[in-house]
């Protein structure tokens, strides 16, 4: 199973923000790569944080209901953020998905600068294709 590692099934080109983008320009960005999730990095690629589609999306609704003033990627970032090795096992990571956790993990290098990013539906894919292949060669091995 050491195929089934985070850095074959892993998005090598996510959707990133940066702390001085503003709230508006985040979420635009969100509608145009239909992602639900993102990392914050700074210039050199280190991750800083993580914004989610939902917490864009509070900090859009009240921006319009108490008519407040611009916000910034810095104000509403988490910054404890889960993230994962490329070379993790999938199937750690989705067991560790299935205890709540978050649906899109950054996933950085030994020194914490963004390689990319994995979500559940890329590990539903890594699991979906080990099961077609260890499927295909029982079929193989039943014809002998």
């Amino acid at each position: 199973m050491e195929t089934l590692q985070v850095k074959n099934y892993m998005n090598n080109y996510p959707v990133t923000f940066t702390e001085k983008m503003s709230v508006e320009e985040a979420s635009l960005r969100f509608l145009k790569t239909k992602q639900i999730g993102g990392p914050v990095i700074d210039e050199n690629y280190k991750l800083l944080g993580f914004i989610s589609e939902r917490d864009v999306l509070k900090k859009m609704l009240d921006t319009l209901y108490f008519n407040e003033n611009v916000a910034f990627i810095k104000d509403i970032m988490r910054k404890d953020v889960l993230s994962v090795k490329p070379y993790d096992s999938i199937i750690e990571l989705g067991q560790n998905m299935l205890n709540n956790k978050p649906k899109v993990y950054p996933v950085i290098d030994d020194s914490g600068n963004l390689l990319g990013t994995i979500c559940r539906n890329e590990v539903l894919e890594a699991c979906y294709q080990y099961a077609q292949q260890r499927g295909n060669i029982e079929k193989v091995q039943a014809s002998y």
